[in-house]
């Protein structure tokens, strides 16, 4: 994976006013954090993220962060720290970024990170029968060092035939990465038409009724030979009580 390169400035400007500010002036406030680092508070271009956020990696690249003070020095005496994107805060209406988290990596060492599922090819049930295409997950979690980290794992879905479902044991993972969700869990399915399904329905209600009414009517006829029966008991100890 290509890394890119991300300027950040301290940042002493702490109060909400003032971080109201910085981002007037087209600045995102955020922290950097790490196991062999102290948590330092700076300020990168909302630009320069974007322009990372729509390379092929995203979310997920590699950034040689230069972190420098007010007097335009590196604050950093080994160099640019590699990091990664842990966490990014977005207005609710504009969806300008309003924080980032970026966390501090080692190269050697492998982490955790979530990637896109890209769905290759349409299922032969949907193009032949109709059937309806359901992918109800959009991304994975991995595991593996960053230098590994696949810009998407690609579901080939051509060969799904209606009824099929594929689950994440189902995948093949790039060479060095660990897939961490639920093997049992579904990724994509093909569900017969809809059509089809009020139909099977409809006919299941056409099936059930004739059994429903059936019984009904045996009740109505076991009660009907009990109250011919105990009429009839009636009249026989009728005639009985005459003759006597």
């Amino acid at each position: 994976m290509a890394e890119v390169y991300l300027k950040a400035e301290e940042r002493d400007l702490m109060g909400k006013q003032q971080v109201k500010h910085l981002r007037k002036e087209g600045v995102v406030p955020g922290i950097v954090y790490g196991k062999k680092i102290k948590n330092e508070s700076v300020q990168v271009s909302h630009e320069d993220l974007i322009k990372i956020l729509h390379t092929s990696a995203g979310e997920n690249a590699i950034i040689k962060l230069d972190i420098i003070d007010k007097n335009g020095k590196a604050t950093n005496k080994s160099g640019s720290l590699n990091v990664i994107l842990k966490e990014i805060q977005q207005h609710p209406i504009t969806t300008d970024i309003i924080h980032v988290d970026f966390a501090e990596i080692s190269l050697t060492e492998k982490i955790e990170v979530k990637v896109q599922i890209k769905i290759k090819g349409e299922p032969v049930g949907v193009v032949k029968d109709n059937g309806v295409f359901e992918a109800p997950l959009r991304e994975l979690s991995i595991e593996c060092l960053p230098t590994d980290i696949p810009e998407e794992i690609t579901v080939d879905v051509e060969s799904l035939e209606i009824g099929d479902t594929l689950h994440v044991k189902d995948i093949v993972s790039p060479k060095g990465v660990s897939i961490l969700d639920d093997p049992e869990r579904t990724v994509v399915l093909v569900a017969a038409p809809k059509e089809e399904e009020e139909e099977e329905e409809e006919e299941e209600e056409v099936l059930e009724e004739p059994e429903v009414i059936g019984e009904k009517e045996r009740e109505e006829k076991r009660e009907q030979k009990e109250v011919e029966k105990e009429t009839k008991e009636e009249e026989q100890k009728e005639d009985k009580v005459s003759e006597e």
